[in-house]
């Protein structure tokens, strides 16, 4: 039923609206977000399914490939990426086959979306519309859709950090969500340098993933970006600390903290600015072990690559973050 419906709401949309073309021109940020809403948009009244979910699955691909080498650069304004041999079909001779007919005749995923009788694994229409005809083959709930999502990418975590992305999108109901923040605010006595890649030693040799930002206790500590809750609590090395996960597939880690803001919780939506905690000087112990080191904050920074996580330098960063507050307080 489903598939029929979405196959005369298809036809509704070709036929009544202007083709998207996108090839290699140049938009400005502002032109990108547009055309990317509209293209959600189009493939929500399609399949009935809310827009916001296309956004985080967009989201996500496009980070993904921005850090993979074996994944093709996007080419227009989507970053949802089919594998040949999905787009035309396991048992397809062609792996580049763009004939809707055969393409169907085969199991693939591709599909026309734009009625220019092709279905182009690098035209944006055709990739949204097949994504969207591929969720909406599972039903249109949130129930289903994740389902969906796991028999496609077959990684838990990575059907997590989409619809986390969906609560972020669905809450603030716009695709504009790249603010940050420095962690402490401006006006606290702080101090901090460039600390990642130094050598560690309690527990172990180890490497320093993170920054220390030097302030005195009880300094509030505040989410960089927006962001869900993905941790929060005690571990020996950082103490009290919560994690934070942005819709760019980052992790931001707060630790050493002297204790979390009240009703903090896993699963809340946070955004720049919001107050999680307090600095301190907890770890390197069990639980409550704390005064072992000068009060400070580490800060972390890791990035999902669809297979596994890695720590990388926030201090630029940092320094870049700091300097933009800097800039509209004036």
């Amino acid at each position: 039923m489903y598939r029929f419906i979405f196959g005369i709401v298809m036809m509704i949309i070709i036929f009544t609206t202007p083709k998207i073309i996108f090839g290699q021109e140049k938009f400005d940020e502002e032109e990108i977000y547009q055309k990317r809403m509209e293209l959600y948009k189009k493939a929500e009244a399609a399949s009935l399914i809310p827009w916001y979910y296309f956004a985080a699955i967009d989201q996500y691909e496009r980070n993904v490939r921005q850090v993979r080498r074996d994944l093709p650069k996007p080419t227009g304004v989507l970053g949802i990426y089919i594998k040949p041999e999905i787009w035309a079909g396991p048992l397809n001779k062609n792996p580049h086959d763009t004939n809707p007919f055969t393409i169907s005749q085969f199991g693939g995923f591709g599909m026309d979306g734009n009625g220019d009788g092709v279905a182009d694994p690098t035209d944006d229409e055709d990739v949204i519309f097949a994504m969207a005809r591929f969720l909406q083959s599972y039903g249109i709930d949130h129930k289903h859709i994740k389902m969906a999502l796991w028999d496609y990418y077959q990684r838990s975590k990575t059907v997590d950090l989409i619809l986390g992305k969906v609560k972020i999108y669905k809450k603030y109901q716009t695709l504009k969500l790249d603010d940050h923040v420095f962690p402490l605010p401006l006006h606290a006595n702080y101090s901090y340098r460039d600390t990642w890649g130094d050598k560690r030693g309690w527990g172990g040799r180890r490497i320093h993933e993170g920054t220390d930002i030097f302030a005195s206790y009880g300094v509030p500590v505040r989410s960089t970006c927006y962001g869900i809750v993905e941790l929060k609590g005690w571990n020996n090395y950082g103490g009290w600390r919560v994690g934070i996960r942005d819709i760019n597939n980052t992790y931001h880690y707060f630790a050493h903290l002297n204790g979390f803001s009240p009703n903090l919780r896993e699963g809340q939506i946070v955004e720049p600015g919001t107050i999680i905690g307090s600095v301190g000087s907890s770890g390197y112990g069990p639980p409550g072990t704390a005064g072992k080191f000068p009060p400070h904050l580490h800060y972390g920074m890791y990035k999902d690559n669809g297979y596994t996580e890695w720590s990388f330098d926030p201090y630029p960063h940092l320094k870049a973050w700091e300097r933009a507050e800097k800039q509209k307080k004036k």
